[in-house]
């Protein structure tokens, strides 16, 4: 990781695939990842890791499913929410979003369990940041 300062914009402009995170920064045992989003990811779950997202612009739904049901959760731009870990949850951008997540190193994007892996859909622990 560099010690210089880190451009989330620089960052999110150099790369134009969606939901395939770019490891901008480590903290202690944690990335922090960004990527830019549309469309539907996947219903998947953290067994062992609750998940942070920032939205650094657009909007972001997060559909959950909880013991209570199924609900979505609406984040605008500069909305902060954490998805507890265990708990299936599909995230999705109807018009696009740029986020900024928060999780320990070595995370798969698409969770412990999952649904069918999309093709838009990158299977990663995140990128290294080319910017």
């Amino acid at each position: 990781m560099s010690n210089r300062p880190v451009s989330l914009h620089t960052a999110l402009a150099s790369f134009d695939a969606l939901w395939s995170p770019r490891i901008v920064t480590r903290v202690n045992d944690y990335d922090v990842r960004v990527a830019k989003v549309e469309g539907e990811h996947l219903w998947h779950a953290h067994d062992t890791t609750d998940e942070f997202f920032l939205v650094l612009d657009g909007e972001l739904h997060i559909a959950l499913r909880e013991p209570a049901g199924e609900r979505t959760v609406v984040l605008p731009r500069g909305a902060v929410f954490t998805v507890p870990r265990g708990t299936e949850h599909k995230p999705s951008a109807p018009t696009g979003a740029a986020i900024l997540m928060f999780e320990p190193t070595g995370t798969p994007t698409v969770g412990d369990r999952h649904d069918e892996v999309p093709a838009h859909v990158d299977a990663t622990t995140g990128h290294a940041l080319d910017a």
